[in-house]
């Protein structure tokens, strides 16, 4: 992981001190940036220097049972909410590390006394990137007995889909069937987990401290990334609960005229901001909801706009704070309760009906099907707070510096009575915002998502529609380095004529060399249909030649669907080319994993 921001102007460090230290730093991952981080607050409190100390590991440093909090997040929010337990521990003086499922070593779970497992689920019921290998080797039984071990797992979901924090559900599972024993009950959260996540977090973190004081673990608390390296180093004042005001500065449509889908470049000035970030990197987008759709839903609910919420009015309330793109299960089964419809009694009481709404449907669209007067407490408990959307950056800071650039597909579908719908997000950057307006943004960051370390490997990259985005970031960043390493890129949309995104920079790619194959699947112009996973079998040999020669390979784009065809085909050609049975090219693909030599951004 590469820190790029400098130290701040009042450090007490020399020039040469701090040239020195973030040199250091830029070579460390998030795992061993947390050793340093309280190997040095350590030293801090005793008042001891640094060159009397001799460097131990972290295990001798705090001898003793001790908590480690591990997280699997896809969208920053497990991995805040591990932060914010920690932070918990810390204040109770507990000896205590944080890390993420993909820098943790599972064989490491043998040697803990007290674990936190903090982890999302996404899809269908499935863990996040972060976490599949940890997940498949305790699945697989492969850790073996984990008697002594002490845990409690927090899982993140969204009631919306099927399986419900089911990876939480299966980590619970994993350890108990290891022999561990369960020192605080499983929470199930649902995207509103603040303040339950708060609650759960106090009760479990005081259990751990009163087995913690009667094993008579030494008293040291080990910061983490969010301590004092953090600190040091210097960093935005905005985030996602205090997003920066940026300006929209370019709005261009980059599909054709006859295409069927809406793609936008969209380009931010951040100028000012203080944000940084590196390619794999996403942008957190903050929107309004759309006007006409907020007076719609008053409308239907019967209500003026004028009543008073905890946010402002109704109406403030509506276009700011609630979700009314994103349907949930709840916001049906809760109307059916309220407005005792018979026919939405029946379809609340099944859910394959209910997941179907959710999955074609907008609040606005149940309000309009099933009719119902409702009072401003009602509809407010029935919705869910806002959330932000989060598009893969598409563009390297060492190329459009105070800028940051997006790939963004804009939703739209009609309804049945012909009504178009769209998206919160895509169609607030798309549609209702004029160029220069402010949006409010903060950078998300993918450790899970990197270039490799050394600018001479080689890199596959696979991004289909809007999966394209980070990759633009790669080549920039790869052609500012003056990377060496091979560069294949595998692209499909359905025309050639009409989709091919970002069409001129990739031909110049190629001519520069930067670009060294292209391999493209225009799904519709041809009979048959062509998608990336087709030519990825069709280049077997030479994909498998690169994987050998230390490729790393990369992902992005529709999770549900296209990933998982990928990876079948991935797996298809190490099977075919490696000459193995279908259980050594998974386990060829779990290595190529654990080595991050094989990362997905998916959605």
């Amino acid at each position: 992981m590469q820190l790029t921001a400098s130290l701040p102007n009042l450090s007490p460090l020399s020039d040469e001190q701090q040239r020195q230290l973030n040199q250091v730093l830029s070579t460390l991952n998030t795992q061993q940036l947390a050793w340093v981080s309280g190997y040095l607050y350590g030293l801090s409190q005793s008042g001891n220097q640094v060159a009397s100390q001799p460097v131990t590991t972290a295990a001798s440093a705090a001898p003793g049972a001790s908590l480690t909090i591990i997280y699997g997040s896809q969208t920053g929010n497990a991995k805040g909410a591990a932060a914010a337990i920690q932070k918990q521990a810390q204040a109770l003086g507990l000896p205590v590390t944080l890390v993420s499922m993909a820098d943790y070593k599972p064989k490491q779970l043998k040697k803990e006394s007290h674990l936190l497992v903090v982890v999302s689920t996404y899809g269908e019921g499935e863990p996040p990137e972060s976490a599949v290998d940890l997940f498949e080797q305790l699945k697989k039984g492969k850790i073996g007995k984990l008697e002594g071990l002490k845990f409690a797992v927090l899982g993140l979901g969204d009631s919306s889909y099927e399986f419900f924090c089911q990876t939480g559900k299966d980590f619970d599972g994993f350890f108990a069937k290891a022999g561990a024993e369960r020192i605080h009950e499983l929470a199930s959260l649902d995207v509103d987990y603040q303040e339950a996540a708060k609650v759960w977090s106090e009760q479990a973190v005081k259990a751990i401290a009163a087995t913690l004081a009667a094993s008579g673990s030494a008293t040291a608390a080990t910061a983490s990334l969010g301590g004092a390296v953090q600190a040091a180093v210097g960093h935005s004042q905005y985030h996602k609960e205090n997003p920066f005001p940026a300006r929209l500065s370019v709005n261009q449509k980059v599909t054709g005229r006859d295409s069927t889908k809406d793609i936008r470049h969209i380009e931010i000035n951040l100028e000012e901001s203080g944000l940084t970030y590196q390619p794999g990197d996403a942008l957190g987008i903050w929107f309004d909801n759309d006007a006409a759709l907020v007076g719609e839903v008053l409308t239907l609910s019967g209500l003026s706009g004028d009543e008073s919420t905890a946010q402002g009015n109704l109406r403030a309330a509506l276009t700011q704070h609630f979700e009314l793109t994103r349907l949930h299960g709840g916001f049906i089964t809760g109307l059916a309760d309220l407005s005792g419809n018979a026919a939405l009694k029946d379809l609340a009481g099944d859910k394959a009906q209910v997941n179907a709404l959710v999955a074609s449907a907008q609040v606005v669209d149940v309000l309009k099907r099933f009719p119902a007067k409702l009072g401003v407490d009602q509809l407010v408990r029935l919705l869910r707070p806002l959330t932000p959307r989060l598009y893969s950056i598409a563009s390297a800071q060492s190329e459009v510096e105070e800028e940051v650039h997006l790939t963004v597909g804009v939703v739209r579908y009609p309804q049945a009575d012909g009504t178009l719908r769209s998206g919160g997000a895509s169609s607030y950057l798309a549609d209702r915002l004029p160029e220069e307006a402010e949006v409010r943004v903060f950078v998300e960051h993918n450790d899970n998502f990197r270039l490799p370390a050394s600018p001479d490997t080689p890199v596959i990259m696979v991004g289909p529609g809007t999966g394209i985005a980070p990759f633009r970031s790669f080549m920039q960043e790869r052609e500012a380095l003056g990377a060496e390493g091979k560069n294949w890129l595998f692209f499909g949309n359905p025309h050639f004529t009409q989709d091919f995104l970002y069409q001129v920079e990739w031909q110049r790619y190629v001519k520069s060399g930067l670009l060294s194959k292209i391999s493209l699947a225009f799904s519709r112009d041809q009979a048959h249909k062509v998608y990336v996973q087709d030519r990825l079998r069709e280049a077997g040999l030479e994909l498998y030649q690169w994987l050998e020669a230390g490729a790393h390979f990369y992902v992005c784009g529709d999770a549900n669907h296209m990933a998982k065809d990928v990876q079948q085909a991935l797996l298809d050609v190490i099977a075919t080319h490696g000459h193995k049975s279908r259980e050594e090219a998974e386990e060829y693909l779990s290595e190529l994993r654990r080595a991050k030599r094989y990362q997905r951004d998916v959605y």
